[in-house]
């Protein structure tokens, strides 16, 4: 985790807050995928990210 801690620019203690809130969200909506969860995090957070074509 410290590593990925470095790379990802948070702190140990909110990555495993981040992770944590995506796996509640994971088990509440067991048919939507990390990405369609994510979208929604973002939407709900009024963050717009651009579409990534597929190559």
């Amino acid at each position: 985790m410290r590593k990925s801690s470095g790379v990802m620019c948070w702190s140990i203690n909110a990555q495993a807050e981040f992770w944590m809130k995506v796996g509640l969200l994971a088990e509440a909506n067991p048919a939507l995928s990390f990405a369609e969860i994510m979208a929604r995090q973002l939407k709900d957070a009024a963050v717009q990210v651009p579409a990534i074509e597929a190559a």
